[in-house]
């Protein structure tokens, strides 16, 4: 008798997804751990960008309940789009791209720290350039290499339990980018799952080394690394992960 396989990306009902709820709890108070990869984040993109760089077009891939990854975005693009596949999550977003909850506001001061951010006024330039676009990171649009930069926060090993979907989102991420374009991408490390409401959410259990693994053929200038959790949200996992780099010019498909 062949193993059953593990639960998918569509077993899972992700419309019916709480994101108030979901940020009450993950980000209504500021986590050393969220501080840490804002900030490298920040300077990351600041450090290969720069602030004489004419802006690019943005995507933060399924933003679920978090804003700050399209916060660190902001100052270097034209555009940002929330790729997101919840129609609950989506609802949420645009009531937030017009006033965002001042929760997010330490974020947004962690950002600040540097001049690039600080001259920004995220109030006027949230509502401006950002815009929400329903999407599924496993049917990306027809049209790749799109996208000058790009981040992709706790999505990937968050979505499924099947390590060849993980796979797929990774692989379908780095293709929606343009040769080159710069990119942040965090993961929880591994996670056994979550839970939002009543209802249970699936993980695949990654580390750093999985994350480098698949990575690597795809990407320039790769740094990977654990960020670990002095105090962490909840059990079931061993603190986070952030990826950085670039799109390759020549990437593996």
């Amino acid at each position: 008798m062949r193993p059953q396989e593990p639960p998918s990306n569509a077993d899972f009902p992700w419309d019916d997804f709480l994101p108030e709820l979901y940020m009450l709890e993950n980000y209504q108070e500021f986590y050393e751990d969220d501080g840490r990869i804002l900030g490298d984040v920040r300077d990351y993109f600041d450090s290969v960008i720069g602030t004489t760089r004419k802006p690019v077009h943005g995507i933060d891939v399924g933003t679920g309940a978090n804003l700050y990854p399209a916060f660190s975005m902001l100052p270097h693009c034209e555009t940002v789009t929330l790729f997101e596949r919840s129609r609950a999550n989506r609802r949420w977003l645009v009531e937030q791209c017009v006033k965002y909850s001042t929760t997010w506001d330490p974020y947004w001061d962690m950002l600040a720290k540097r001049p690039s951010y600080k001259a920004a006024d995220p109030r006027e330039a949230f509502p401006r350039k950002v815009k929400v676009r329903p999407g599924d990171i496993f049917r990306p649009p027809g049209r790749s290499d799109r996208w000058g930069m790009g981040t992709m926060f706790f999505v990937a090993e968050s979505i499924t339990r099947q390590e060849n979907e993980f796979i797929a989102a990774l692989r379908n991420f780095i293709r929606m980018l343009k040769p080159g374009a710069p990119f942040a991408a965090a993961f929880m490390r591994e996670s056994t799952g979550y839970r939002v409401g009543n209802v249970d959410f699936p993980a695949v259990s990654i580390n750093e080394l999985d994350v480098e693994h698949y990575l690597r053929p795809r990407v320039e200038e790769l740094i990977v690394y654990p960020v670990r959790s002095a105090k962490p949200l909840r059990e079931g996992y061993s603190g986070m992960i952030l990826a950085l780099g670039r799109k390759g010019r020549n990437p593996l498909r």
